[in-house]
């Protein structure tokens, strides 16, 4: 996961809140452009050329930019020096910030920006560039992983096409992190656009240069990556810089199979086949993607179960069952994330289906959470993907600590990882865990991310919320549980409405336990009532073979129960309990694995047993295939 690497994440917050600003005197320059928009090359030479303010990028160290009148290259008047801090930093988690004028240069006649740089100790800045003028910074080129060292050295950033820069307002910006935890200096001088012969053998890529083919459903956007230009410098050396969608005009082979728009988003429009291609002016850009139809991927059927929680001891991100608070984004596209979100309907209720997850961000920041009252988080999530022991799901949860931004040594997380039996193919599954198995999490006043990974590509969630358990909700059920849609071929039953019971089942043996046990109707729906559970049995009229069949099936409901499991028996008896979690938001389905019930012999399994406390409500026990 790179989402607290400061190494890589510090790139991606640099359009946060401000935390300083720096604004330079006027000097006289000649106007070589337009009245508007003068042609001033300069950034930064014995000091701030006129215009050029800066900006701290929100989460960095403040004054972590100084003028040195001391460190400078070839003996100049002035240098830019810039404190890394150490990791755990109070004052900030990296160094970071934007040069940038409060009107257009026109820089269309310079095709590179060059600058000397120096460092107290070998060490690679993350990322440093121009374009970023905090506003929709639609002109970024940067260098990745800039290598520096004590001795000053001249930089080249190529200019993609000079011809997009006739109103540029970001002049230079950088961002760096500790390195292996410590901070360092580093000092950038001379810094200037040019417009240098010796720039040869421009090239331009998309993908990175690779031609990808990719399946795709309809109405599927794809995102055009790996956008950069190679140019080979003075010095001899070919340099690779990252540039913006801005440089790159695209097309499509076939725009009635699938479209692309100026930012390098492709929509699947029908069936078939179409080529995504790209030139930076009249030159063509290495790299393609071409797209090809896909099967569609199975997904629900039938919405998550709708939650129970009164709307008063609930904080809600994502349900139509509750209001939800403003969240910033369902995927913030972290470098290395390839997750793709689309926001569908099952049933008229609202689900967001995730695609090609490996890991997604989602970011509430600018309203943060306050958590504190509350005792539980719960997701519920469906996968058609293959569930295996070895395949996980994760749920991570951070917190920006008593500053409320990213960094400066007060933010906690911690990431919970949920396995078969719970997670199943093909089933809505509730995943409902206290706050306290976020056992890293020390804070939980302001909320701000949450991270959902894993081994499983493709995911849908819904009913996303924090509550408070406990909190005078109701403690029955109002709604009957949900219909199961399994044909009968495929089942056993057990107890449900909806198929043919296996005959002579006892519903109450009596085993000397506690509990009480009655049978109710829920909206004209039979239910199974445990009050007071200490423990309680089933018994079939007869053994039942079940080795064909792959999950044990119930619906059950509870406000009040700590702790409740459930136990196939077969003879002898050899009997194995699977824990369910409680209390429950409403009812939760689920399919438990047979394996999990090993030793079991799977071929006579002839009771069900269930052992916890608290009043239970039961429904649709059958095995299935």
């Amino acid at each position: 996961m790179k989402v607290f690497n400061i190494k890589n994440i510090n790139r991606i917050f640099f359009a946060g809140a401000l935390s300083i600003f720096v604004m330079a005197c006027e000097r006289d320059v000649t106007d070589l452009g337009t009245p508007n928009y003068p042609a001033n090359p300069e950034v930064f030479i014995d000091g701030f050329s006129g215009g050029l303010n800066y900006a701290a990028f929100g989460g960095s160290v403040p004054t972590a930019f100084q003028i040195d009148n001391k460190e400078t290259h070839n003996s100049s008047s002035a240098s830019m020096r810039f404190e890394v801090p150490d990791a755990n930093d109070p004052r900030g988690a990296y160094a970071g910030g934007t040069f940038f004028t409060g009107s257009g240069r026109n820089l269309s006649s310079f095709n590179v920006l060059t600058f000397w740089a120096k460092a107290s100790k070998s060490a690679t800045i993350d990322i440093v560039g121009f374009g970023n003028d905090l506003g929709v910074n639609k002109s970024t080129v940067s260098i990745s992983g800039l290598a520096v060292n004590t001795n000053w050295k001249k930089y080249y950033i190529p200019i993609p096409d000079p011809s997009k820069l006739t109103a540029e307002r970001g002049m230079f910006f950088y961002s760096e992190g500790p390195e292996e935890g410590k901070g360092y200096t580093f000092w950038i001088d001379e810094v200037r656009f040019e417009n240098l012969g010796t720039i040869a053998h421009t090239k331009y890529y998309i993908l990175d240069g690779k031609t990808e083919t990719k399946e795709a459903e309809i109405n599927e956007k794809i995102q055009i990556t790996g956008l950069k230009t190679s140019a080979n410098l003075p010095n001899g050396v070919d340099q690779t810089v990252d540039a913006s969608v801005a440089y790159f005009t695209f097309s499509s082979s076939n725009e009635e199979i699938a479209t692309v728009n100026e930012l390098g988003e492709v929509t699947i429009i029908s069936s078939g086949e179409a080529t995504i291609t790209a030139k930076v002016g009249e030159t063509p850009a290495s790299g393609a993607l071409t797209i090809k139809p896909a099967g569609s991927t199975p997904g629900p059927t039938s919405p998550a179960p709708v939650p129970g929680k009164p709307a008063m001891d609930v904080i809600s991100l994502y349900s139509n069952a509750y209001t939800n608070v403003p969240v910033d984004t369902w995927n913030t596209r972290w470098q290395f994330s390839t997750a793709e979100e689309f926001f569908i309907k099952v049933q008229n209720d609202d689900v967001i289906r995730y695609k090609n997850l490996n890991f997604v961000g989602i970011e509430f920041a600018s309203n943060t959470i306050n958590a504190t009252s509350m005792t539980h988080f719960h997701l519920d999530i469906w996968t058609p993907d293959e569930v295996t022991a070895a395949k996980a799901f994760k749920v991570l949860l951070v917190d920006f600590g008593p500053n409320n931004s990213f960094g400066g040594g007060d933010d906690s997380s911690h990431e919970l990882t949920f396995k078969a039996p719970l997670i199943t193919s093909g089933n809505w599954v509730g995943i409902d865990v206290p706050l306290t198995a976020f056992s890293g999490l020390t804070r939980r006043g302001n909320l701000a991310q949450l991270v959902l990974s894993g081994d499983f590509p493709n995911v849908y969630i819904d009913n996303v919320y924090f509550y408070k358990s406990g909190g005078g909700g109701p403690t029955a059920p109002t709604t009957a549980a949900p219909v199961p849609v399994y044909p009968a071929t495929n089942v056993i039953s057990i107890f449900s409405d909806q198929y043919t019971n296996v005959a002579g089942i006892n519903l109450n043996p009596n085993w000397g336990q506690a509990t009480k046990v009655t049978e109710i109707s829920i909206q004209n729906n039979k239910t199974l009532k445990y009050e007071g559970l200490n423990y309680q049995g089933i018994e079939f009229g007869s053994n039942q073979n079940v080795s064909s069949f792959q999950f044990l099936h119930l619906d059950f409901w509870t406000a009040n129960s700590t702790e409740l499991r459930i136990f196939l028996i077969s003879p002898g008896p050899v009997e194995t309990p699977f824990t369910l979690t409680v209390p429950t938001t409403g009812w939760s389905s689920i399919d438990i694995p047979l394996t999990a019930f090993a030793p079991v012999k799977l071929n006579e399994v002839f009771q069900i047993k269930m052992e916890g406390n608290g009043d239970i409500y039961l429904d649709n026990i059958l095995f299935r295939k």
